[in-house]
């Protein structure tokens, strides 16, 4: 009996969330953080409903003021009657795996406003900076009816490139002064990057640092009709250049839905989750056999040069059905 009210439970909260309301919204997106059995549920329920939303990636090294960028970018859009939804995610705490910095110290102008919802995930580790659950968190938002969710990251690194598979639009926020060209030209984010900011445009350097962005941008090739990115500076703490960036990222939608990119992509992302999905799955039935008497068999067998690894290995997939 008790299966059917959880059931029911969580039903309730999928057509509160959908209606809008913040505390619904707020749980739903910690079932999925959590990995709750009902994702599944929450999942089906929710595809149908979404898919309308327009997904902003922003990322950047530490100390370029994406924070400041975001809650620049969300006092706009709500100027423009949009509905905003903020995922923060943050790197996690050692100790409870949560975020680290939290909605507590983030965007507080925001937080009385009903057309803004503001949440801080914790990447726990997850390579690429992004949390697992952000594609459910994202489409939580997205059938609750918010026109624009901005997902913004941890700095980037070497293989933080996952934003751009998870947004309509990626800004690269960058800093006079911090060699952050060359640096995205090292991690190669140039390519994965639609949009470039140069915060901090005030400050000595700024110009040079949009030289240097000029350059590598011809670096990467660009074929007839491709989108070429624009180079632009802002001072987020004074809202300087937010409303060109705005135009930047609605001027990239046009063009992504004009070429029928922008469809393509939302298929690439969709196929990127179910892969992620299944994997996880894989994983799971795989986390069974350590230990087991069969690994325990294939592996004595190699030790006494009865069968090499691979053949091995493809015995036990062969014992799992996968």
């Amino acid at each position: 009996m008790t299966a059917p009210r959880r059931l029911a439970g969580v039903d309730e909260l999928i057509d509160k969330a959908v209606a809008g309301q913040p505390a619904a919204i707020a749980r739903l997106i910690t079932l999925v953080e959590n990995g709750a059995p009902a994702v599944r549920r929450i999942a089906a329920a929710l595809v149908p409903r979404a898919g309308r939303a327009q997904v902003i990636g922003l990322t950047g090294p530490p100390g370029v003021g994406k924070s400041t960028s975001t809650s620049a970018l969300v006092a706009r859009l709500r100027l423009a009657g949009r509905r905003v939804g903020v995922l923060a995610v943050d790197p996690s705490s050692a100790l409870s795996g949560g975020a680290l910095l939290g909605d507590r110290v983030r965007m507080t102008e925001h937080g009385v406003d009903e057309g803004v919802f503001i949440r801080s995930m914790a990447s726990r580790g997850h390579l690429g900076g992004l949390a697992a659950a952000v594609p459910q968190a994202l489409r939580v938002l997205d059938a609750a009816g918010f026109d624009v969710i901005l997902l913004e990251t941890v700095g980037v690194g070497q293989a933080e490139f996952e934003v751009s598979s998870l947004a309509d639009t990626t800004v690269l926020l960058l800093a006079p002064g911090l060699g952050d060209g060359i640096q995205a030209a090292k991690a190669g984010i140039l390519e994965m990057a639609d949009v470039f900011v140069i915060n901090k445009a005030d400050r000595d350097g700024a110009e040079q640092a949009a030289r240097d962005l000029r350059h590598l941008r011809t670096l990467v090739a660009e074929s007839p009709g491709q989108w070429r990115r624009p180079i632009l500076k802002t001072v987020a703490t004074r809202g300087e250049g937010v409303d060109e960036v705005l135009a930047a990222i609605a001027d990239h939608h046009e063009w992504l839905s004009t070429t029928g990119a922008l469809a393509g992509g939302r298929r690439a992302r969709a196929a990127v989750e179910i892969e992620a999905i299944a994997l996880g799955a894989v994983r799971q039935r795989f986390a069974a056999v350590r230990g087991s008497a069969a690994l325990g068999e294939s592996a004595a067998r190699m030790a006494e040069g009865a069968v090499d690894p691979f053949t091995a290995a493809d015995d036990l997939v062969t014992a799992l059905g996968v």
